[in-house]
């Protein structure tokens, strides 16, 4: 079976090329500014915003899934119609997709969210990902969202990249107290990624880690694994500062977690020395 994992020179599609290069797919990736290292994926460059484009490069391809686990940040072009271009394609050549939403598309006001949730970000790259999970499950009915919470991992994360800053000086800001999310260890999500993709599942899944914690907890644990003062980590709050974003937004991926042979483990776990 070949998959194509779109984004796959970013932080998760690094692992999910890994991994399912691993388990013996043959592997497709797509870039947008320059392709990834790993040589055992097929590069293609794409862009989201070009249907044709897309279409080409899929009926090249011949793919059995797709994984669209690209960012695009704000922009609605990439981050809100690019998913929906795709799965558009996806549906036309009958192949499996699975697109990686976020937890931004909540505003933390309800504090737990289950699949059942409803959307209501407060921000244009949560309000971008709610419209395209909206498109997606439109056009393509048998898809998988997935929602993770913040992706973590080997010290390679950008939070994690960002408490080593703070710790250094070499950066303003602050990490939040208030500001709470359920991180993941970027191996436990793309092996749940893929497995679900292999199951005959479609529709919301929430693929957040165990553990409740503060941006500044978090970042506290990076700095106690990493040998970092953590003393040196300024701390802050979200409702005091002039930063917009979600605060409490506690995924509950209880549901999805029992049709997993994966364990989403908690940032407690995995973010400390020797794991």
């Amino acid at each position: 079976m070949t998959v194509l994992i779109v984004g796959g020179s970013g932080f998760l599609g690094t692992e999910l090329i890994r991994q399912a290069s691993a388990m013996g797919l043959s592997t497709a990736a797509t870039y947008t500014t320059a392709p990834g290292r790993d040589s055992r994926a097929v590069w293609h460059a794409v862009d989201l915003r070009d249907v044709g484009h897309l279409d080409a490069v899929i009926a090249e391809v011949r793919p059995r899934l797709i994984i669209n686990a690209s960012s695009g940040g704000a922009d609605w072009a990439i981050t809100a119609m690019g998913p929906i271009h795709l799965a558009i394609v996806a549906a036309r050549y009958r192949a499996r997709m699975v697109f990686v939403s976020s937890d931004a598309v909540f505003s933390g006001a309800d504090v737990r969210y289950d699949e059942s949730a409803l959307p209501d970000p407060i921000t244009p790259y949560g309000a971008a990902k709610a419209a395209a999970e909206t498109g997606v499950l439109a056009v393509h009915p048998a898809a998988v969202v997935a929602r993770p919470s913040l992706i973590l991992g080997h010290g390679r994360s950008e939070h994690e990249r960002l408490v080593h800053d703070l710790a250094d000086g070499t950066v303003d800001g602050a990490l939040f107290t208030d500001d709470v999310r359920c991180p993941v260890h970027v191996a436990d999500l793309a092996s749940a990624l893929l497995e679900v993709a292999e199951s005959d599942a479609a529709g919301i899944h929430h693929l957040g880690g165990a553990d409740a914690v503060s941006r500044y907890e978090l970042g506290v644990l990076v700095a106690e694994r990493d040998g970092l003062d953590a003393s040196r980590l300024p701390a802050g709050s979200r409702v005091e500062s002039a930063v917009p974003g979600p605060l409490d937004v506690r995924l509950d991926s209880q549901a999805t977690q029992r049709q997993l042979r994966t364990r989403l483990r908690g940032a407690r776990n995995f973010v400390r020395p020797g794991a």
